[in-house]
C-alpha cells in the first residue's frame, strides 16, 4: 500500500512540473535600471521607455552587467542601431573594472558579424556568421535577436533566421550573467527593448 501511495505521489509532483513552465524573466522594466550595474564611464540610461547605450568623453569599453547569473536560459530582445552600433550581449560573463570574461554575441554594424560569437580576452572568434547572412540585419532599425545557451551549446538567431550552432566545452563551464557592451572608440548609440529570459 506505501508503494502504491509513493507512486501516486511521485506521479502527482511529475505531473505538476510538466504543467508548470518556468516564468520568463523581464530583465528591463522600462523605467530604470534596477537589477543591472554599470561598468565603464560610458552612458547607460532609459529613454522613452527604452535602455540606451551611448558613447561618453572618455570613448572606452563599457558595460551594463545583470545582478543575477544566468547559465541555462532562452534570451529575447530588440535592438536599433541609431549610431556606429558596435556593442554586443555577453553570456556566462563577469566585469571587473571593463574587462570582461565570457563570451559576446556579437551586435555590429552591417558586414560585422551581428549574431556571431567571440570570447574576449581569449580565443576571439569562435564562430563568424556566413556571408550570405549579412542582410538579415536591419540597419537603424529595430532587430530582433534570440540567444539560447543550455549546456556547452549556444544558438543564436536574428530577426528570426538562425545565425549560429556552436558547442563548445569552455562555454558550457562558464558561470555568470548578461551584460549589454559598449564598444571603445566613441560615437556608438544603440537602443535596447524588450529584454527577456526565460530559464532553461
Amino acid at each position: 500500500m506505501k508503494e502504491k501511495l509513493l507512486v501516486l505521489v511521485l506521479l502527482v509532483v511529475v505531473s505538476v512540473g510538466f504543467m508548470a513552465p518556468t516564468k520568463k524573466v523581464r530583465l528591463f522594466n522600462g523605467k530604470d535600471l534596477t537589477g543591472w550595474k554599470i561598468y565603464g564611464t560610458e552612458k547607460w540610461y532609459v529613454a522613452d521607455g527604452e535602455l540606451v547605450c551611448e558613447s561618453g568623453p572618455d570613448k572606452g569599453y563599457g558595460y551594463l552587467a545583470t545582478d543575477q547569473f544566468y547559465k541555462n536560459f532562452d534570451l529575447s530582445l530588440e535592438f536599433k542601431q541609431e549610431a556606429n552600433g558596435n556593442s554586443g550581449v555577453f553570456i556566462r560573463s563577469t566585469v571587473e573594472g571593463t574587462k570582461v570574461s565570457g563570451w559576446q554575441v556579437e551586435v555590429a554594424p552591417p558586414n560585422h558579424d551581428t549574431g556571431g560569437i567571440y570570447e574576449s580576452y581569449g580565443r576571439g572568434w569562435l564562430i563568424q556568421i556566413p556571408d550570405e547572412k549579412e542582410n538579415i540585419l536591419k540597419p537603424e532599425q529595430w532587430n530582433k535577436l534570440r540567444i539560447r545557451a543550455e549546456g556547452d551549446r549556444v544558438q543564436t538567431w536574428l530577426n528570426g533566421q538562425q545565425m549560429v550552432d556552436l558547442k563548445d566545452e569552455k562555454i558550457g563551464k562558464g558561470e555568470g550573467g548578461v551584460a549589454l557592451q559598449i564598444h571603445d572608440g566613441g560615437g556608438i548609440k544603440v537602443r535596447w527593448k524588450n529584454l527577456e529570459l526565460k530559464p532553461l
